[in-house]
């Protein structure tokens, strides 16, 4: 192919529009790298990136590149010295090009095809060996991605969230990433620290994360999203942590707080646990090992049992045993969830199970019951709002599955950023409005 050909060739494919041209190609064989110098055409004047007006050149910058798509394997790299706009209005302006938005290193396509990869791949790392990318780079697709995407973003019908925290703990970043982190930032992740999520329940989405699990935290969480969203949202699913409530009441004050029924059943777990260890080791005293190895059974419902399973399991279960009668109203609550039509018929059903609980002498159930009782308003709220922090859940564990594949980030900010790119369900592409 001449060079006039290829010329045209890489003209055509890139879409350049009519003021610019590819005024020279060159292959470098050692590199395996094709370098397409740019240039406007004669005559041309470029418009203001401020008001549009077709302007004079000014003068040109130096040279920049930008990364492209490759070519049949090469690298390929655009190469132009972009000029500024004499704009009478705005004074010297660098121009906008077609192929790239301001400031970015790679092409509008490039970063595309560069999101489409990183979202599909095993893991940042391999993505980064497929595009030929370092850590670096990968970070500024994301972030830009991510940015992108949270403009775009639609909250106007906001109706159903919930609020979760995970615990972190500090790890090794690899040595791609520690060489893309400043020489001066220090691991955000050193020691335990919590994030706090705010989720879309209805669309299986984390709408923005934040560092941190205290009533300011929560606070600044709730104040990432504009409050027309916020006054649309009907109810919120939380934990019992008094900082997550005092932030929603003061943020949401239109929506119910509904207390997660899940985390409310791992409370009831709990208790009995604390039951069974406490009669375990009495019972061990007196030469009794019957509660030995059962911890397993204690937790789960007496229905999800394999027949194998509810055979071992009946016989200790139906003796005298404290365990047993914690399990017995652990399960009782099962059906606050079940019996009850309305809110009020669900008060009335907990004060029941409230009352045989407290003359059941299990201080650990006991003190369960109490705590449910003080917060009993927002856990009827349930009836109104049947929702559960079950999609936070499920997020958490994605986002878990995130930090084990990059083994820690050098920032909270890149670490936010991984987070909504994966589970945000943002709209990450840039447009492309032409071929290139």
């Amino acid at each position: 192919m001449s060079t006039e050909t290829s010329k045209e060739f890489f003209e055509s494919i890139l879409g350049l529009g009519p003021d610019w041209q590819v005024s020279e190609v060159r292959l470098d064989k050692t590199s395996d790298k094709v370098t397409l110098d740019l240039s406007l055409r004669a005559g041309t004047k470029v418009a203001c990136p401020e008001c549009g007006k077709r302007c004079a050149i000014y003068d040109r910058n130096a040279p920049r590149e930008w990364r492209h798509l490759d070519t049949m394997q090469l690298k390929t790299v655009l190469r132009a010295r972009l000029p500024r706009a004499n704009c009478p209005e705005h004074g010297p302006q660098t121009v906008r090009v077609p192929w790239a938005d301001p400031m970015a290193r790679f092409t509008l396509a490039f970063e595309a095809h560069a999101i489409d990869v990183l979202e599909n791949a095993r893991s940042t790392t391999q993505a980064c060996d497929l595009l030929k990318i370092g850590w670096a780079t990968a970070d500024r697709i994301m972030e830009r991605g991510v940015a992108r995407g949270l403009e775009r973003r639609k909250l106007e019908d906001l109706r159903h969230v919930g609020i979760d925290e995970s615990e972190r703990s500090g790890d090794r970043l690899p040595k791609a990433a520690r060489r893309a982190s400043e020489a001066s930032q220090k691991s955000f992740l050193k020691g335990h620290r919590y994030i706090t999520t705010l989720n879309d329940l209805d669309r299986g989405r984390v709408l923005e994360v934040v560092e941190g699990r205290t009533e300011e935290d929560a606070l600044a969480l709730w104040g990432k999203i504009p409050e027309t969203s916020r006054a649309t949202i009907k109810a919120v699913a939380m934990d019992m942590w008094q900082a997550f409530e005092n932030a929603a009441r003061r943020m949401v004050p239109g929506a119910e707080i509904v207390h997660d029924k899940f985390h409310i059943a791992k409370h009831l777990n709990d208790g009995v646990n604390r039951v069974r260890i406490e009669e375990h080791r009495r019972l061990l005293r007196e030469g009794d090992d019957r509660l030995k190895g059962t911890r397993w059974f204690w937790l789960r419902a007496e229905d999800n049992l394999t027949d194998a399973q509810y055979e071992s399991f009946r016989d200790i279960k139906d003796a005298a045993l404290k365990t047993s009668k914690a399990w017995l109203i652990k399960e009782a609550f099962r059906f606050f969830w079940v019996v009850p039509k309305t809110s009020d018929e669900a008060e009335e059903y907990f004060g029941q199970w409230y009352r045989h609980t407290i003359y059941s002498k299990l201080e650990p159930m006991k003190k369960v019951a109490r705590m449910l009782k003080e917060r009993l308003g927002n856990v009827v709220t349930w009836w109104r709002h049947p929702i559960t922090n079950a999609v936070s859940e499920g997020l958490n564990s994605r986002i878990q599955s995130i930090k084990s594949a990059a083994r820690g980030f050098h920032s909270f900010a890149s670490y936010r950023v991984r987070i909504l790119f994966f589970c945000g369900k943002l709209d990450l592409k840039p447009r492309l409005t032409h071929s290139i």
